[in-house]
């Protein structure tokens, strides 16, 4: 049976063509360690971390790509720069969609560091608006912490507009692109970010064990990881010329070369099309899903558009019997359960059902849409 593979959100699969190649021809050419030797296969291997380097800058509008760090992924990221910048004292302002890889850094600051947090929520119309983050803001408002769309129910989340806000405010802004980098647009300086975490195993068709964090240049962090960074060797302290400031230990030049070939192969397609492709495929579902009896579907209508991400549940059916099924009996891959986002789930009205999640990326079809629309509605059937 082939696969149909509905958990993009977690991590894009396949891959295009050229990441496995790329990441073998590391491994068998020059697969030395980058910035720790002069010889040539260090340099080599050097000069594909900083191309992967530079194209992801291209992509995000990132002025210099030295003020874009590599972690294993976007939650290693999202920890240093919440506990890299926040100070005791401070006050945060947060979405109620956010992932665990935000809210439980801010949760560990409130608890050590006595940092407030406010989570914004969405109004009547599932959607959130610049003015209740206006709001929220007090004096000690140091920090705006949010994601750039849910992972539970794809909604978009207004992020030029609280750059804008956030900047009027003297606030540094942070954005958690786990679910929109290479399938909406982001331009740091345009958008007014300060800090933007990424993972690169999602939408940028990257290998696992990828993903990183651009921080402005005016942005000092406190580094969470020091050691050896393969400069100023000689010094007790950690440097404080970046990239190497917050890169202590061996990158990861194998998944980079795989990420240079995703972030490649995304800039060919282009952002606006792959989010667009991805678009349609959710409107079907969420129009689909609507006739069948018994599923509710979260999140907006069809009329507004959101990332590649359908939750929904069969009514009666647990949300991992239903996945199970989905699996088992017709090749269908989704994720059931909580998405690591508590907060989502209690917006959504989920938190004691937790739900199915299909979710999209570039090499699905209509017909896997289809598919799954036809296979829910004969599940729903079973159990009515």
């Amino acid at each position: 049976m082939a696969i149909i593979y509905l958990d993009n959100a977690a991590s894009t699969w396949p891959k295009p063509p050229g990441v496995k190649e790329k990441m073998a021809e590391v491994i068998e050419d020059f697969a030395a360690n980058p910035g720790r030797g002069g010889h040539a296969l260090a340099m080599k291997a050097s000069k594909t971390v900083f191309r992967t380097r530079v194209q992801l800058s291209r992509l995000f509008g990132i002025q210099n790509p030295n003020n874009l760090f590599f972690y294993l992924n976007a939650t290693q990221a999202l920890n240093q720069a919440i506990k890299g910048f926040l100070k005791e004292g401070d006050h945060v302002i947060s979405s109620s969609v956010e992932h665990n890889s935000v809210r439980r850094p801010l949760e560990y600051m409130s608890k050590t560091k006595q940092v407030e947090v406010t989570y914004v929520e969405p109004r009547g119309d599932q959607l959130f608006h610049r003015e209740d983050f206006v709001q929220a803001i007090r004096p000690n408002t140091r920090l705006v912490a949010i994601s750039h769309a849910s992972n539970l129910t794809g909604v978009i989340l207004p992020v030029a507009e609280l750059g804008e806000m956030a900047k009027q405010h003297g606030i540094t802004f942070l954005v958690d692109a786990s679910q929109t980098a290479g399938v909406l647009p982001i331009h740091v300086e345009e958008m007014k970010i300060d800090m933007l975490a990424f993972p690169g195993h999602k939408g940028l068709y990257g290998p696992q064990g990828t993903g990183g964090l651009y921080v402005h240049g005016d942005i000092d962090l406190e580094p969470l990881i020091h050691g050896g960074t393969g400069s100023q060797s000689e010094a007790i302290e950690q440097p404080t010329t970046r990239p190497d400031r917050y890169e202590s230990g061996t990158v990861n030049t194998v998944g980079l070369a795989g990420l240079l070939e995703g972030v490649s192969y995304v800039m060919e397609k282009g952002v606006e099309d792959i989010g667009q492709h991805e678009w349609e495929l959710v409107k079907k579902t969420i129009v689909g899903l609507g006739k069948v009896a018994g599923v509710t579907v979260y999140g907006p209508g069809s009329e507004t558009k959101r990332v590649g991400v359908v939750s929904f549940n069969i009514q009666g059916v647990d949300a991992s019997e239903v996945s199970f099924i989905l699996d088992q009996q017709y090749g269908i891959a989704t994720r059931a359960g909580y998405h690591c986002t508590p907060l989502g789930h209690q917006t959504a009205g989920t938190e004691q059902t937790g739900a199915v999640r299909a979710s999209y990326g570039i090499f699905n079809t209509e017909k896997d849409v289809e598919i799954l629309i036809e296979a829910v509605s004969e599940i729903a059937a079973a159990f009515r």
